[in-house]
């Protein structure tokens, strides 16, 4: 079997930016990331033990290229010291083990924030491929096809719909859950030829340079998780960490992620300073209509046109569901929808619901509190508690 990590390049494009913006503010932090599966799967994912093992052992054997580095450097919010990093840069085995309790596989990543972070997107396309290897590939890429098109189809009627003030756009979010690497690659080719003018873009650095689209991502749970454990009250820490990101950034990659302690403590901390600096928000959990209409009064009560933000949606997206969201919102404000399941890994198989998420930073507990019940993820129930009670968190 070939390895299923075909490059280092082909990871989430805000895994570069998190991991730039944290080696420039907190070089020195460490934490630990906890693999978990939300759902039930055909077989125990235990009996891919050895197999991770052995693709852990690839992965750690990979260096960027010359080349990959270069196209890195060719996008404008990559600093020089950090193209210059990755140049050296490999990860590091002895920083992540594997095991198994019972039925489940057990992974965890633990060591300096800058070499483990990067380890999520890889664990989580490695298990994916692995478990659906075991099933019949010709007929699942058969039905797959066939989804694919049926998409395609809906897309193509509904250009057929009077223009509205903002264009539907959409973007792949879909590779930590794909069925395989060439089934990514080929829906994300497909999608490019067929569909230029909603298509724009893929989060997958790697075919984002193959079919020279453009690199979709900001930030993600981690990064803003990071934070309460940087020393700042917990109470401010999505502050000081928005704020970091402004520094760094100055006016790029301005997406803020919402739903760390839910969009009403979001909302909180989210003030005229930085609704002006941020471009939009991103939705990643709870009701999406009901956060966009919140998040639209938010700009609204700031006096700041919402016809100049933008929001994303990227929460278990369906092209439908993208749909139905475009029609309700798309006078109102620009819009964008992240799809990523339902676009890498439709097919007659149930497609699994695996996460690795940061636990651990610093030796602190840190949480994620998500709007929607299932999607929290935290080692430490007293420090849930007390972040539940601190932003005023109704919990699930």
């Amino acid at each position: 079997m070939k390895p299923v990590v075909r490059s280092l390049l082909e990871t989430d494009l805000y895994k570069f930016t998190m991991w730039q913006a944290l080696m420039h503010t907190h070089p020195g932090a460490n934490g630990e990331y906890d693999f978990r599966c939300r759902n039930e799967p055909a077989y125990p994912l235990a009996e891919l033990k050895d197999d991770v093992e052995r693709e852990l052992d690839h992965l750690c054997s990979l260096m960027f290229s010359e080349e990959e580095v270069e196209y890195l450097r060719g996008l404008r919010f990559i600093k020089s010291d950090f193209a210059d990093f990755l140049t050296l840069f490999r990860f590091q085995r002895k920083f992540i083990q594997v095991s198994t309790d019972g039925p489940h596989l057990r992974i965890h990543a633990s060591g300096p924030l800058v070499h483990v972070m990067g380890f999520e997107i890889f664990v989580l396309y490695i298990v994916n491929e692995l478990y659906f290897r075991r099933f019949d590939q010709d007929a699942a890429i058969v039905e797959a096809r066939v989804r694919l098109n049926q998409k395609i189809e809906e897309l193509r009627a509904f250009d057929e719909e009077p223009k509205r003030a903002t264009p539907f756009e959409f973007f792949d979010f879909g590779v930590r859950r794909r069925f395989s690497g060439e089934w990514h690659d080929e829906v994300v080719a497909t999608l490019a030829r067929e569909l230029p003018q909603f298509f724009k873009g893929t989060s997958n650095v790697y075919l984002a340079k193959k079919y020279n689209l453009v690199p979709i991502g900001t930030m993600a749970h981690e990064y803003l998780q990071a934070y309460q454990a940087f020393g700042v009250r917990l109470v401010d820490f999505q502050k000081a960490a928005l704020e970091d990101w402004v520094q760094e950034y100055r006016g790029d990659l301005g997406t803020a992620l919402t739903d760390v302690v839910g969009m009403n403590a979001f909302l909180n901390d989210f003030d005229l300073y930085f609704a002006k600096l941020f471009d939009g928000l991103r939705h990643d959990s709870g009701d999406p209509v009901e956060w966009g209409e919140k998040a639209l009064a938010h700009y609204a009560r700031l006096r700041i046109d919402p016809r100049t933000k933008r929001l994303v949606f990227s929460d278990a997206l369906t092209v439908p569901k993208a749909l139905m969201l475009y029609r309700h919102f798309a006078d109102r404000t620009t819009l964008g929808f992240g799809i990523g399941t339902k676009l890498t890994n439709d097919t007659p198989y149930p497609a699994l619901n695996i996460v690795m998420k940061l636990t651990r930073c610093n030796g602190q507990p840190v949480a994620k509190l998500a709007d929607t019940a299932g999607k929290s993820m935290c080692t430490d129930e007293t420090f849930l508690a007390y972040l539940r009670q601190v932003f005023n968190h109704p919990g699930e």
